[in-house]
């Protein structure tokens, strides 16, 4: 468990950084209580949601495909996704699909390494500097191989799980 210092500093993070959440730290038993942010703080929190906010995989996704000129069918054929799949995509903002579909995206959309975290960052996700598989997508980006095949084979290769 954690002491009583680690919380103080913790809290003297949170003001530094956020300057909307006060987080007081009680040590009791097993539990911790943190206090309730104040009205003023919502209408903060609300304010600095609605001024960070970024677009949604949706908006980027179709953003993408609109740029490109191509179809949706294309881009899912490629992308090796169901019809069906990339149909809840389009038609639920909030949804989110897993990683290796959001890559499997990026990849048939011939998206560059930015342009392709653009799109991961509007899933929830990142290519990671410390993930083989990571590194061996990072890697097709830069060599322009979009070719689900090949990256497969590269991931297969290092004994990664293939997209």
């Amino acid at each position: 468990m954690l002491n009583k210092k680690i919380f103080i500093e913790i809290e003297k993070y949170i003001e530094t950084h956020l300057q909307i959440v006060t987080l007081s730290a009680e040590y009791s038993l097993n539990r911790i209580e943190n206090s309730i942010l104040e009205d003023s703080c919502h209408e903060d929190l609300e304010e600095f949601i609605h001024k960070n906010r970024k677009p949604t995989l949706n908006r980027v996704l179709f953003g993408f495909i609109d740029k490109k000129g191509t179809s949706d069918a294309e881009i899912y054929k490629r992308a090796g996704i169901d019809r069906r799949h990339f149909s809840k995509i389009r038609s639920n903002p909030k949804y989110r699909p897993g990683k290796n579909t959001a890559i499997a995206l990026a990849l048939a959309l011939e998206l560059n390494k930015e342009d392709t975290d653009e799109l991961l960052s509007a899933a929830g996700y990142s290519l990671s500097d410390s993930d083989t598989c990571d590194l061996v997508i990072q890697f097709c980006l830069e060599k322009k191989i979009y070719d689900m095949d090949l990256v497969n084979e590269a991931l297969d290769h290092f004994s990664q799980k293939l997209l």
